[in-house]
């Protein structure tokens, strides 16, 4: 196959599966922008992880609501979990690598608060024991991902979100996370500020 064949066919799956998406994401997705909205409105904030790609998807959501989408409006109380290297590193040396999301959360998530957990295959271990810790927390969880859900879908619970993305490839996952990512901060401004221009 030519590099020109390759190219279009990788534009080509990345659209069907975007297509694929709508039916299977649009309600959930809903679901998240009300939860988020809500909390956000009560005064609780979004906590983010996720490992690599999903890292930055985290950080990606998190500078969206501290700064700006779309539009001027007031910044929106959002940690990415994924970015403090000295906790991070300390933890893994001194706990495990499984607990970086989790004793962060410890620390730093409430009751009402959100966590958006991200993992492509989701079983990333150490999202896996954030969400516990956020159950524990008595926190919200939106968990984006992909495949058959892993082991993260059997700990959404009714308070909960999932948005899993009906592919298998981890890339065509990631391209979705961030569009989800980017209709998640387009309807809380949409819904929080909609008087702002």
């Amino acid at each position: 196959m030519s590099v020109n064949a390759r190219i279009k066919s990788i534009f080509e799956d990345s659209i069907r599966t975007k297509q694929d998406s709508i039916s299977a994401l649009v309600t959930p997705i809903t679901r998240a922008v009300e939860l988020m909205v809500a909390r956000l409105q009560a005064g609780n904030k979004v906590l983010s992880c996720g490992n690599g790609g999903s890292a930055a998807d985290a950080q990606h959501f998190s500078s969206e609501l501290l700064n700006r989408f779309d539009r001027d409006r007031p910044s929106l109380p959002a940690i990415a979990l994924t970015t403090d290297a000295s906790t991070i590193t300390s933890i893994a040396n001194d706990y495990n690598y499984n607990d970086i999301f989790a004793k962060q959360i410890s620390s730093l998530g409430q009751a009402g608060d959100i966590l958006l957990a991200i993992s492509t295959s989701g079983n990333s271990a150490n999202v896996i024991h954030a969400m516990e810790a956020a159950h524990q927390r008595k926190m919200h969880v939106i968990a984006l991902s992909g495949r058959d859900g892993g082991k993260m879908a059997e700990l959404i619970g009714a308070n909960d979100v999932e948005i899993r993305v009906p592919s298998k490839v981890t890339a065509r996952i990631q391209e979705v996370h961030l569009l989800a990512i980017h209709c998640l901060c387009d309807q809380i401004d949409e819904l929080m500020f909609a008087s702002n221009p």
